[in-house]
């Protein structure tokens, strides 16, 4: 049975490794091209159709084989198991990871491919999908810490488990939201800074 386990967890890592590489390799160029003021006009609802595709099917990875665990180690340990607060934790963070991935594909990914850009997006929606970016981001690296974090175990209490983990989702959005909005007024400036000769050539 233990050499099951081990099978499971290691597929399990493999899938929480692609996941996370696919989620941070879009914001890296996400906040590059923000910097560099680009738009990304008719790309970003492609990439992110790609990436949630290929995220979400990680994630039905993670629910089998994090399933498979638990329920090994359930036979092993029986119910004094579930009141670990470390998994307790985790469980909290994937179904909300979960629930998010839904409301990403729902409403945001079906606005950004009619805007062509998240910079078109108006500012309610632009606010909703850079919140739910960062919950993504943070839940995954957070989920992430919590299943290596072995020493973890029984050692906090739910609540201190958790302590940091809304802080570090708002802190992410906080940072978001204004480089974005950085990003829209640079944008939004560049025509008005242009020679009057160029600026009369791009709109003739």
């Amino acid at each position: 049975m233990e050499l099951v386990r081990l099978s499971v967890i290691y597929v399990h890592l493999l899938a929480c490794c692609i996941a996370i590489g696919l989620v941070f390799a879009s914001d890296v160029e996400m906040v590059r091209n923000l910097l560099k003021g680009h738009t990304n006009t008719g790309q970003d609802g492609k990439h992110m159709a790609s990436l949630q595709r290929s995220v979400a099917n990680a994630l039905i990875f993670l629910w089998l084989t994090g399933a498979a665990v638990v329920g090994i180690d359930y036979l092993d340990k029986g119910m004094n198991y579930f009141a670990n607060p470390k998994l307790q934790a985790k469980l909290i963070i994937v179904l909300l990871l979960t629930f998010n991935g839904m409301l990403l594909h729902r409403y945001v990914l079906p606005a950004l491919l009619k805007a062509g850009s998240l910079l078109e997006l108006n500012f309610s929606m632009r606010m909703f999908a850079l919140f739910s970016g960062a919950l993504s981001g943070v839940s995954w690296l957070y989920a992430a810490m919590l299943g290596v974090g072995r020493p973890l175990a029984w050692k906090y209490s739910l609540t201190e488990l958790l302590l940091a983990y809304p802080v570090m989702i708002l802190l992410g959005f906080a940072l978001m939201a204004a480089l974005t909005q950085w990003a829209r007024k640079r944008s939004e400036a560049e025509p008005a800074q242009m020679p009057v000769w160029q600026f009369a050539g791009i709109t003739s």
